[in-house]
């Protein structure tokens, strides 16, 4: 089993316990990112977190909106890259860009 199939099975289990769970994945990156296009984090409700986007640079930041996202019910696409003020307050300053899609598991 990938890294990524064990997210994605973390996540099912804990819908089985009946959390609520965001899935957020890197679905584009240019130049020196963290990681690659198709990487994960799953988040729920109560703060429990598996998988990274970023290698820990920016999984604060994803981890508040799959919150949102969670409360809402409607997806995001974040965009961190090199010249976004947001990137360097995340610690984005590899001079790469990525966007991670982010949406609730039902």
């Amino acid at each position: 089993m990938s890294d990524q199939e064990d997210i994605l099975a973390t996540a099912a289990g804990w819908l089985a316990e009946g959390e609520t769970v965001a899935l957020a994945t890197v679905v584009e990156t240019w130049g020196s990112s963290p990681r690659p296009a198709g990487s994960r984090l799953a988040v729920t409700a109560s703060g429990r977190m598996a998988g990274s986007v970023s290698g820990g640079c920016i999984e604060g930041a994803v981890a508040d909106v799959a919150k949102q996202t969670m409360a809402s019910g409607t997806p995001q696409l974040l965009d961190f890259g090199v010249s976004d003020e947001r990137a360097w307050e995340v610690g984005l300053a590899c001079g790469g860009k990525l966007k991670v899609f982010v949406e609730k598991v039902a």
